[in-house]
């Protein structure tokens, strides 16, 4: 039997843009004030009465190629076995590298202990057998999370019965975190919530 790869699969058409993953992320990982390991990007089109808006949960990719990994100079950063990208943080010295080769803009700097941190969909969760928070609350049920080697799993049978989109798929990172029915808008830009006040 094949080793287990987790990734994310998010169905916006059931995503409402409630930020409800986001307040589940920063409560469960006490993420400090004015930053977010996960947050919902709206993108707004058109002119009203014909306007229209759109959500986008970003969130780490934990790639399969990370870049972030090979670029780490003391090896704070390192995957898993099954893929998710952890930082350790007896080794991150702050230096910011990963942050600047992250395409997808989901790492900062943390205030107060000035190492890296990210998303890490909840290892501590998953190793005890729970769903990411983001994916417990989640109210719509937009977010699936799960083994996407095991072929009878909930995300599996959604990956193979629906076209996904990834973020930024020219940049070969190979992204764990797949899209249904994204803006196509949204996926060519991303950012960060607290861009300009650093």
């Amino acid at each position: 039997m094949s080793r287990v790869r987790y990734g994310m699969l998010i169905d916006l058409r059931r995503c409402t843009g409630c930020n409800a993953c986001a307040v589940a992320c920063k409560a469960e990982n006490a993420v400090p004030l004015g930053r977010w390991r996960g947050w919902v990007k709206v993108v707004e089109k058109g002119v009203y009465p014909h306007a229209s808006r759109s959500f986008l949960p970003a969130i780490c990719n934990n790639c399969e190629n990370p870049i972030c990994v090979r670029n780490c100079p003391t090896q704070a950063t390192y995957a898993r076995e099954d893929g998710i990208v952890m930082v350790d943080p007896h080794r991150c010295i702050g230096c910011k590298y990963c942050i600047a080769s992250c395409p997808y803009d989901v790492r900062y700097l943390s205030p107060f202990k000035k190492i890296v941190q990210k998303c890490l969909w909840c290892n501590h969760r998953v190793d005890a057998g729970l769903l990411p928070a983001c994916v417990q609350t989640c109210p719509t049920g937009a977010m699936t999370f799960g083994d996407v080697n095991n072929p009878i799993s909930e995300i599996s049978r959604l990956l193979a019965s629906n076209p996904v989109q990834v973020l930024k798929p020219e940049k070969d990172t190979r992204p764990h975190v797949f899209y249904i029915a994204a803006d196509m808008v949204a996926m060519r830009t991303m950012g960060t919530p607290w861009e300009g006040k650093e």
